[in-house]
């Protein structure tokens, strides 16, 4: 085996690539901060029992463990930035109002999570604490769309769904049972989910709402109405909204509605998120929150490219004169490539260079 091989689902990211994922990373950044999201950066790890906090039993499998050799203490490499974030607005900010937060980075899963997933996803997300409103909800999906069609794509399908109807009818249930039929609803299956069979059934446009007051249970009510409500805030030009009781969200800590975004050309997600207002309790401090994560090296693959920006070559050697028009390019923001002594400079990709003419320098 060559030493040089990468695990699979593990990759390098090239220059055409990183430079439409840094194109993106900055957009968005820049998106979220206009509405007032303030950016935070966690730990790449941390203790386990703080990683997992609040957390189901698909985010424990989907984290890399190891043992710190500094404390013998279990640490996890994050798998999902969205419990840090949450320990981050419960205890470091401890702030009484509404708290706006947003996260870009790398996070590492032991499995690829979709068809088209790499297994180090570069998370980007928004998260929106402090009110347990439907607003919230509205503003961060209208974010989610934002920032997707920031990137170019026009085109989206936003599926909406709440837990609040599954848990509803798995009420008194024992928890195994309960997490067994939460599972089987999720893949739709219709024999494995046994008594909650008719919620995979329950998918597609807006009647299906109303088909879900006739068929189910006086306790589902109010996040019915909480779903609708979200569907006709959301729904604009070149969004299909659509309501699917089968959605119950990405790492099974999701609270409330939840709600999952699909561009033509991917069989996967490009962004989930949803209601998750349980999470920081286990840190003590119980907060309404709401928000979601997407992908970037997944949108970047889906995307139009960036082309290489045009650089120009710089011959080198000792004149003061060309130094300055140099570091006077470089300030106007132009790249510009110094040739070195010896090497084939065709490689370099410079469509223009420095030529010196009448005792001054010109870009030819």
């Amino acid at each position: 085996m060559k030493r040089w091989l990468l695990p699979d689902h593990i990759e390098d990211v090239l220059p055409a690539e990183a430079r439409t994922i840094e194109r993106l990373r900055r957009a968005i950044l820049d998106c979220f901060e206009r509405h007032g999201y303030e950016l935070v950066q966690p730990p790449l790890l941390e203790y386990l029992e703080s990683l997992l906090s609040g957390t189901g039993k698909d985010l424990d499998l989907a984290t890399f463990k190891l043992v710190d050799q500094l404390s013998g203490r279990m640490m996890g490499v994050r798998a999902d930035h969205t419990p840090q974030v949450a320990r981050i607005d419960a205890h470091l900010l401890n702030r009484q109002g509404v708290t706006r937060l947003c996260y870009c980075g790398s996070v590492l899963h032991t499995v690829p999570a979709g068809m088209t997933k790499m297994r180090e996803p570069i998370q980007i997300g928004a998260e929106l604490y402090g009110h347990a409103g439907l607003e919230a909800d509205v503003e961060v999906v209208r974010l989610m769309i934002e920032a997707l069609r920031l990137a170019g794509l026009e085109r989206l399908h936003i599926d909406l769904g709440h837990p609040g109807v599954y848990r509803a009818m798995a009420e008194g249930l024992e928890p195994e049972r309960a997490a067994e039929l939460f599972h089987a609803v999720q893949r739709k299956d219709a024999v494995g989910a046994g008594p909650l069979a008719v919620l995979t059934e329950l998918n597609g446009g807006l009647d299906v709402i109303a088909r879900a007051r006739q068929a189910l249970p006086a306790a589902t009510r109010k996040p019915l109405d909480d779903l609708e409500r979200l569907a006709r805030a959301v729904s604009t030009p070149g969004v299909e909204v659509s309501v699917d009781l089968a959605e119950l969200g990405g790492f099974e800590y999701e609270s409330g509605l939840a709600f999952a975004a699909f561009a033509p050309g991917s069989p996967d997600a490009i962004a989930r998120g949803g209601r998750y207002d349980e999470v920081g309790r286990s840190f003590g401090r119980a907060r309404p929150a709401t928000g979601f994560t997407m992908d970037l090296r997944q949108l970047a693959r889906m995307v139009k490219g960036d082309a290489p920006r045009a650089a120009i070559l710089n011959p080198g050697g000792d004149d003061a004169g060309l130094a300055r028009v140099v570091a006077d390019l470089r300030a106007k923001g132009e790249i510009v490539v110094d040739a070195l002594p010896g090497h084939d400079t065709t490689e370099l990709q410079c469509e223009r260079r420095l030529e010196k003419k009448d005792g001054k320098w010109h870009v030819t």
